[in-house]
């Protein structure tokens, strides 16, 4: 049997597995499974063991829970309201308005959240009410909040960050810092297409609001303080080589208690569920990527991987030509898995190829983040868009035509950072080379 053979049989195996609503992490140790028993002589039980010992003592993959953990706390504060009141007054004049707010919002929270639907779902419970309650268009609305909701997945500290990291034995402070200028990239890009959008539908768009002086404007900007401090707290402490990521993610959970505290928001209540939702989430991550580390080790065995390394190879794809087959290869998975899953799915196939084909494993990783952006607004399965369906009532893929646009920005994004990639690589090199 051929390598291709092989490697097409254990995927439609998977596929079928994961069709019985089988958990991931089942399927995966499945898959492995069959493959070792198949192909190797290697004794299943022995690997499995030791894989999934070895997958789950890696120091760096501590700051995966306590990240989880600020972002639950903070979900249930009010700071995404003193966001929208804190960022509205400087936005509202750009054409577009307060659309913008979504955009803006987005990307602040993403550098407290580290996760791309609870960006979507904290923001999405203020602005979406406000913005239907002036009269803004919903297609814009809707669209706009699940593009920018995916930020939470590029700017650090991203939980999607970590798993690559963790897979790949990467560095997650080095993984972060080169997050920073791709999220703000596609903040850019959305609101650009929010200003040509409002310049082209000014129909569309409600009256005016009443012009905001410029000392209300910067005392509403002290709402924005505690997220600003909190942000330079747990991004600060890595940048200024203070703390490791996993040290930042404790300084994280630290000042989101306290930032809590403050808004009186912390009860017994809140933070006992916010513990328990970290709790199943990370524990639920953490089961995906011990199933993932079996069936890499497994793929190891079979020598799959290397055999379909090299008959890549043997198909002289150029390197552009390799990033077109794996992005349209991401971008159908990204309709059928979620972005944990695609990325602990795929890294013990693809990063042979990546290696061989000599691309730097940091950019591939912020490459790799924003093809699974992608996916998020994807249906039948893009998490953004269950969240606005949860928060809206509307249909998914009608929200996702909305999203649309978004999906095409971020294939530009794409284009851009292949075809410049100091975009990733730059702010890297530049903050912790020179230490």
């Amino acid at each position: 049997m051929d390598i291709v053979t092989l490697s097409l049989g254990l995927i439609v195996v998977m596929l079928l597995v994961l069709a019985t609503g089988t958990w991931i992490a089942l399927a995966l140790a499945f898959v492995g499974y069959i493959a070792l028993v198949a192909i190797s002589s290697a004794p299943p039980i022995t690997v499995l063991g030791t894989s999934v010992w070895q997958s789950s003592i890696s120091w760096d993959l501590t700051a995966l829970p306590m990240f989880i953990w600020m972002g639950e706390i903070l979900y249930r504060t009010k700071l995404s309201e003193d966001l929208f009141e804190g960022l509205a007054p400087w936005l509202q004049r750009l054409p577009g308005r307060l659309i913008h707010v979504n955009v803006a919002g987005c990307t602040v929270f993403a550098a407290v959240s580290g996760s791309s639907a609870a960006t979507c779902a904290t923001i999405g419970r203020i602005a979406l009410p406000e913005l239907a309650k002036r009269g803004y268009d919903e297609r814009m609305a809707l669209g706009t909040l699940a593009g920018a909701g995916t930020i939470g997945l590029m700017i650090p500290p991203s939980i999607i960050m970590i798993v690559y990291a963790a897979a790949t034995d990467q560095s997650i402070a080095r993984l972060f810092i080169a997050g920073v200028l791709p999220g703000v990239m596609l903040a850019v890009l959305f609101s650009g297409f929010i200003i040509v959008w409002a310049l082209l539908n000014k129909k569309k768009m409600p009256p005016p609001e009443p012009a905001v002086t410029f000392g209300n404007r910067f005392r509403a900007t002290a709402r924005l303080l505690p997220v600003i401090g909190l942000i330079l707290g747990v991004i600060g402490s890595i940048y200024g080589g203070l703390a490791s990521a996993t040290e930042a993610a404790v300084v994280g959970v630290v000042l989101a208690l306290v930032l809590s505290a403050a808004m009186g928001t912390l009860t017994w209540n809140g933070f006992r569920d916010a513990l328990l939702g970290a709790t199943r989430t990370s524990a639920m991550i953490a089961f995906i990527l011990a199933g993932a580390a079996f069936l890499t080790i497994a793929m190891g065995f079979t020598g799959i991987p290397r055999a379909l390394a090299e008959w890549i190879t043997a198909l002289n794809l150029s390197n552009w030509q390799l990033l077109v087959a794996l992005t349209l290869f991401f971008i159908l998975l990204g309709c059928f898995l979620d972005g944990i899953s695609m990325i602990v799915l795929t890294t013990s196939i693809i990063m042979p190829l990546v290696e061989k084909a000599g691309f730097d494993l940091i950019w591939f990783g912020i490459y790799l983040v924003l093809v699974v952006e992608m996916a998020q607004i994807t249906p039948p399965v893009g998490f953004n868009l269950y969240v606005l369906q949860g928060l809206t009532g509307r249909n998914i893929l009608r929200i996702g035509l909305y999203a649309l646009p978004f999906f095409l920005l971020m294939l530009l994004a794409v284009v851009l950072l292949v075809v410049f990639p100091q975009i990733a690589l730059w702010l890297p090199s530049t903050m912790l080379d020179a230490r």
